[in-house]
């Protein structure tokens, strides 16, 4: 018998994230690990009557890195561009086979093969903001997530549930909840021109104006929980210190710090993945700011190595080196996307054109 909260997380992203309608091209992507809530997602499509498709995500992707030739890295098939460029919904559920699996491969290879996919990130990504792709990532839960979260599996599948609100009676009106609790605060912050940001071994700002904050309530992620935007991209100056390590492919980069002058990074260095690190600001466009986002779900409260859940943490910010998105008004393209954390709950601020509204992990307005 399928988990009841199985099946409500698939109502949930179906009818609520993504809201299929009928005749959408669906394009549903995850592991056999996650198979009984591919089933369900799949069928909750076929009850709303879309055209869903299947692809599954195979454990190749060390093989893939240890045996490509560099033409192969910089190979990009045209048959994910044919369904980038026509798909309506993109519905992704993530449970990796093998979070670490990525941990010794070349980092130079890594660089290369994401930074030949940038064109299918910009297409995606100019599709979404022109509101002609529709899409959610979500998790299921597995053993070796669990593993990563110091969880047992039992323990795990509770965590992921409950930061769903999949355990509520109502999930989706749960998520319209924290949508409107979030449109309060990105009004306040859509007014804002300057954000000045700091804590320990951090001070830095961004310029914002003009550029819209967005209501992180379950459309885009479950879980979700966060108020983001990109700031103008040749404004930020200063230093960020890194409290969380960055998961990038599987690896951490531990005790990140970054130093930017009028937009770019201008020096960075970290205690462990420092050479990972160096490779990923050489990817064009990874050098600049892509988002900057505030964490507002205090749910969740462990770090769990999954940016899924790790990025939602009430208490904390990050940034993302890389792409924008253009629906806040995001000008930055790169093939990458890279959300890094930073706990915000002691000595720390954020001040919006010089007014301080978020002190010690907490919104003041």
């Amino acid at each position: 018998m399928v988990d009841s909260r199985i099946e409500k997380l698939a109502k949930l992203c179906v009818n609520y994230s993504v809201s299929v309608k009928p005749k959408d091209q669906v394009l549903i992507r995850g592991s056999e690990l996650s198979f009984q809530l591919l089933k369900e997602i799949y069928r909750e499509c076929l009850l709303n009557g879309a055209y869903p498709s299947v692809i599954p995500s195979l454990d190749l992707d060390f093989t893939f890195f240890d045996h490509a030739k560099e033409h192969q890295l910089n190979y990009v098939s045209p048959f994910y561009k044919f369904l980038v460029e026509r798909i309506d919904v993109s519905i992704s559920v993530w449970c990796p086979h093998n979070p670490k699996g990525l941990t010794n491969v070349d980092p130079a290879k890594i660089r290369i093969h994401h930074a030949a996919r940038r064109e299918l990130t910009e297409i995606f990504n100019a599709r979404a903001a022109a509101g002609k792709l529709r899409w959610v990532g979500l998790p299921y839960p597995t053993s070796a997530q669990a593993q990563e979260a110091s969880m047992s599996i039992s323990e795990y599948e509770d965590f992921v549930y409950s930061s769903c609100l999949v355990d509520r009676d109502n999930p989706i009106e749960e998520w319209k909840k924290v949508d409107r609790e979030q449109t309060r605060l990105c009004q306040y912050l859509n007014e804002a021109k300057t954000l000045h940001i700091v804590g320990a071994d951090t001070d830095l700002t961004m310029n914002v104006e003009g550029r819209k904050w967005e209501n992180c309530s379950g459309k885009y992620n479950l879980p979700d929980g966060e108020v983001f935007t990109a700031p103008i991209e040749n404004s930020a100056n200063g230093r960020i210190r890194f409290t969380y390590p960055g998961i990038y492919s599987g690896r951490e980069v531990e005790d990140i710090t970054i130093t930017f002058k009028e937009g770019r990074v201008v020096e960075a260095s970290a205690k462990k993945g420092n050479d990972l690190l160096q490779q990923i600001l050489e990817i064009d466009g990874a050098d600049r700011i892509g988002e900057v986002a505030i964490g507002t779900n205090y749910g969740i409260t462990n770090f769990t190595k999954s940016i899924l859940f790790d990025e939602k943490i009430g208490g904390t910010i990050h940034l993302a080196l890389g792409s924008s998105y253009p629906e806040v008004g995001g000008k930055n393209k790169s093939a990458i996307h890279w959300d890094i954390l930073k706990d915000m709950k002691e000595g720390s601020r954020i001040s919006a054109d010089g007014d301080v509204f978020y002190e010690d992990g907490k919104f003041l307005k």
